[in-house]
């Protein structure tokens, strides 16, 4: 890789940030840059409420469920250990069931995922992101899959806050995915992405298997998941000056815009320094980290399979004024060409495939500034 020691490691955020807010300038005779000018506040402490933009968000745990009966690869024998195991497992695809249903996210435990690897992952990321931003953005590593910040942000509320490695499962291993110096990172991202693609897919089946019934999801639901159409994103959220509690609303940055996600399921390891928050009901709440916990979320298109029996929930990361903030997401997708389909029907979503679903999302944000989803395929 060539020489760039002179170059600073962050992305420009701070230009971008700048050039969108006195964009705003121009709408509102400059009101926006007087609210930027903000007091910048220390994370808060685990029991406070949580303060951002000026509205308060109360701390909730996730409904946390111990999936260990069904990643376990050591099985007992003798007829009683087989009965009770059904028993565990039926009650643990319920409690899945329900969570999905009714939040939309849940937190797994003894999910096969070695803390000791989420641990590596954490510091192989570090080193990665620590590189300059010159290297990051054109020295082709990783699939040339970095990306920072928002580049089709045409206001701050559009802004994320944040520089990320997308990589295609099938890139991780190919010849043309370079890593530069960075060896550890290669085998450690490797089997971070085949560990959480085995727990994402066992999760999808125990989902479908609670709508159609056991064994009726087969072993390869969803169809078109594999190692060419999954993704794994490296994220890291740099501190933000403009993340403070006092910013108004239209001033403060996100580390990652409201959303939901396209996909089937997303599994993601996040950090001790939180940020997460996801809409339930009519309000935001936070979501508190719990070490060693998987945090796994129902995407759009499980909705759609599910005819809204799982929801896909509206989620965002919130920046911290003082503290980098790391995660690791795994997005199970199918291909492009694969038919979404249904539980059963009637459907309230028209055929779709997930192709035609993605275009609209990226012609969605181009025109309107944000993803319409979902509404744009029902009946």
């Amino acid at each position: 890789m060539p020489a760039f020691a002179e170059s600073a490691a962050e992305p420009p955020l701070a230009d971008s940030y700048h050039a969108l807010l006195r964009l705003g300038a121009d709408d509102d005779g400059g009101r926006h840059d007087e609210r930027a000018r903000t007091k910048v506040t220390p994370p808060p402490q685990d029991d406070e409420v949580i303060t951002t933009t000026g509205q308060p968000v109360s701390e909730c745990e996730l409904p946390l469920i111990d999936v260990g009966c069904l990643t376990a690869t050591a099985g007992g024998a003798g007829g009683q250990h087989q009965a009770a195991s059904a028993e565990e497992r039926a009650a643990c695809a319920a409690a899945i069931a329900t969570a999905a249903a009714e939040w939309g996210f849940f937190q797994v435990v003894n999910h096969g995922v070695r803390q000791e690897l989420l641990e590596e992952m954490r510091r192989e990321q570090a080193r990665l992101f620590r590189l300059p931003f010159e290297a990051k953005a054109t020295a082709g590593l990783l699939n040339d899959s970095y990306r920072w910040g928002t580049p089709t942000a045409t206001s701050l509320r559009q802004l994320s806050w944040s520089e990320a490695f997308h990589l295609p499962l099938a890139g991780i291993s190919g010849k043309g995915c370079n890593y530069s110096d960075l060896t550890t990172l290669r085998d450690v991202t490797r089997e971070v992405a085949e560990a959480m693609s085995g727990l994402a897919k066992t999760l999808a089946r125990v989902l479908a298997e609670s709508l159609l019934g056991p064994g009726a999801a087969g072993d390869r639901f969803p169809d078109g998941c594999d190692d060419t159409t999954c993704f794994l994103r490296l994220n890291r959220y740099p501190p933000c000056p403009f993340s403070s509690a006092d910013a108004d609303a239209d001033a403060a940055a996100f580390g990652l815009v409201p959303h939901t996600d396209s996909d089937f399921l997303t599994v993601l390891c996040q950090d001790h320094v939180g940020g997460l928050q996801l809409m339930k009901g009519s309000s935001w709440v936070a979501v508190r980290p719990i070490p060693g916990a998987l945090i796994v979320n129902i995407g759009d298109l499980f909705q759609a399979w599910s005819n809204n029996r799982y929801k896909s929930v509206e989620h965002k990361v919130m920046t911290n004024a003082t503290t980098e903030r790391y995660s690791v997401a795994f997005f199970l997708c199918p291909s492009y060409d694969s038919p979404i389909g249904t539980c059963r029907e009637p459907s309230p979503y028209r055929a779709f495939t997930f192709g035609e679903y993605r275009r609209r999302v990226q012609e969605d944000v181009k025109t309107t500034g944000k993803k319409i989803g979902l509404r744009n395929f029902l009946m």
